[in-house]
């Protein structure tokens, strides 16, 4: 990866899997990173972990099932920096566990999967577009589900996995309309299929056995805030910087149906 001396990433969902290996590459390049998640232990051992590598980090506390929640991290984030360049919406439950609803009464899995990250760029889109040219990273799936616009928040019928991959396709449909609507800001937003069944804790917890690596998950996030070839690729769906071939890019495109580029 490039030096990224002088740029801030945040990165949600930073205390574990992933999200945490992502933080600690971003700071080991020279980035100052926004460390968020639920637990303030983990977090100040993500901090420790980044500050010992020779990185600067803080530690950013929200639980993104309360959207009051989201707006305090917008709020905090924007109080502890003065530019954001990376903004990596990593944070997600999986399709483990019965229907459980946000502090607001929505379908906990919409809620967090994509209302969370839709709230938070763009309550911190100002900050962002500001430290432009600058990056908007969604961590969606290749799993998706179309979206019963009678029932969103899935009172019938209800099963982890539909909610988990309506949400995942809701966040994907938000990314190509910021994409377009952000044309010409120097801001680019994509979104991507890291890699499949991850080794992490919300894979082991849904009962599926892993078939990829945290390692290969983090060098597919960690490809779109730098690839030069991507900074015109505004809205886009990326599944090609995986090393494995296990990618249902085709079904991306038949199910969006408005995919570009």
């Amino acid at each position: 990866m490039e030096q990224l001396s002088g740029k801030t990433a945040l990165v949600t969902g930073s205390t574990d899997g992933v999200g945490r290996l992502v933080a600690r590459k971003l700071g080991q390049v020279g980035a100052r990173v926004l460390v968020h998640g639920r637990d303030a232990e983990r977090g100040a051992c993500v901090v420790a972990d980044i500050e010992a590598s020779g990185g600067a980090a803080d530690f950013l506390a929200a639980d993104l099932s309360a959207l009051a929640e989201v707006r305090r991290l917008a709020d905090a984030a924007q109080a502890t920096v003065d530019r954001l360049d990376i903004l990596i919406n990593n944070a997600g439950i999986g399709t483990a566990g019965p229907r459980q609803t946000s502090a607001e009464g929505f379908e906990l899995r919409f809620a967090v999967n994509y209302l969370a990250s839709f709230l938070l760029t763009l309550l911190l889109l100002p900050l962002v577009k500001n430290s432009a040219p600058a990056r908007i990273v969604n961590v969606s799936s290749a799993g998706q589900q179309p979206i019963d616009f009678g029932d969103v928040m899935l009172t019938r019928g209800y099963s982890g996995t539909r909610a988990y991959c309506q949400s995942k396709l809701a966040q994907i449909m938000f990314t190509i309309d910021l994409g377009a609507a952000l044309k010409g800001t120097g801001v680019t937003v994509t979104c991507l299929h890291p890699a499949t069944y991850m080794d992490t804790s919300m894979v082991r917890r849904a009962g599926v056995r892993p078939l990829s690596t945290v390692e290969e998950g983090a060098r597919a996030i960690l490809n779109l805030p730098h690839l030069p070839r991507l900074r015109d690729r505004r809205g886009s769906i990326s599944t090609d910087c995986m090393r494995q071939e296990r990618r249902p890019k085709p079904m991306i495109q038949m199910r969006v149906g408005s995919f570009r580029g």
